[in-house]
């Protein structure tokens, strides 16, 4: 069983990093789909010549991503663990100094894996030490201590245990406040970013500091508990991709793509997922790229579900900085 030659193009992530395929497949289903189902959908992934596979702790798809992995090598699909990018993020209730070389222990346990690509804070919030529930009860949430946390992140990596580091869902002003501490910037802020919620000032941001930015909800996140259908319904996208007799998905993705992002793409369909990555052999016109960037913005992943009466975010906006 071969898989096919397709070749995604690579972002080389920082001096310890490797290059990252640009195109990323999302593991996170909700609901759950169990994980025999979520196995197969990465072997089918890996067949089409998906290369980076994106998870977290609160997923619950480590495990089915490590088994994969396993299948994939011990029937051919890859010759080498190496021609995988593996992400994975930490939670919150592990997001205290002492507990997160802990935690990428576990998850390369789960992934069976020595050493992870890329290893992200995965909000910059925490909650009670040792607590995994999700939603986070309200009285849970703590503020946190970037300083410790970030350098047990710089740990992971000094240790070998991961090559890269960064964040997720980080405003221009929570990296400006990281990256006054740093020894090792953040290689990577995973963010929402898609035509409708366009990301223009962090995108100009990570570019002038060189951090990396990575895509998710990329399509508004359909049929997640958060997401809307509003990318596949705007009426511009539709417009475009009725005239160049693509998807609106696939100009949704080649805009990414074109704005030098990163892009996660999330779908167990076996048609849709071969449709995602026909995104590089052909591109946006001028005049196309001025019409997407004319589109009204909305944040779709507002983040309320990180909001607390009792701190450290009260309200939607403390957690964005007001980058609404």
């Amino acid at each position: 069983m071969e898989a096919t030659s397709l070749r995604i193009p690579e972002h080389l992530l920082g001096s310890n990093g490797k290059k990252m395929p640009l195109l990323g497949f999302g593991t996170a289903v909700s609901p759950p789909v169990g994980d025999e189902a979520t196995k197969m959908a990465i072997l089918q992934a890996i067949k089409l010549g998906y290369r980076h596979f994106d998870t977290a702790a609160k997923y619950g798809s480590e495990q089915p991503l490590g088994e994969a992995i396993q299948e994939a090598l011990s029937i051919g699909l890859i010759k080498s663990r190496d021609e995988l990018f593996i992400t994975t993020k930490l939670w919150c209730g592990d997001a205290h100094g002492d507990l997160v070389v802990p935690a990428l222990k576990r998850s390369l346990q789960n992934l069976k894996l020595e050493c992870l690509d890329l290893f992200l804070i995965h909000w910059p919030v925490s909650a009670k030490p040792g607590t995994y529930e999700f939603p986070i009860k309200e009285d849970n949430f703590l503020p946190m201590d970037f300083n410790s946390v970030w350098a047990a992140m710089e740990d992971c990596q000094k240790l070998g245990l991961a090559k890269s580091i960064g964040v997720s869902n980080f405003s221009c002003k929570k990296l400006t406040d990281l990256l006054a501490i740093a020894k090792i910037p953040p290689a990577v802020n995973q963010v929402e970013m898609n035509p409708v919620w366009q990301q223009k000032k962090l995108r100009e941001f990570c570019k002038g500091k060189g951090i990396f930015l990575t895509a998710y909800s990329p399509l508004g996140a359909i049929g997640t508990f958060y997401g809307s259908n509003r990318v596949i319904e705007c009426e511009v996208l539709k417009e475009i991709a009725k005239a160049k007799g693509k998807s609106v998905a696939q100009i949704s993705l080649r805009w990414i793509y074109e704005q030098g992002v990163g892009v996660i793409v999330k779908s167990f369909n076996g048609e849709r997922m071969k449709q995602n990555l026909e995104i590089f052999d052909w591109r946006l016109s001028e005049e196309e790229l001025k019409r997407i960037g004319g589109i009204p913005q909305t944040r779709g992943v507002p983040g309320r579900a990180y909001v607390s009466k009792y701190g450290p975010f009260r309200t939607v906006d403390e957690i964005w900085d007001g980058e609404m």
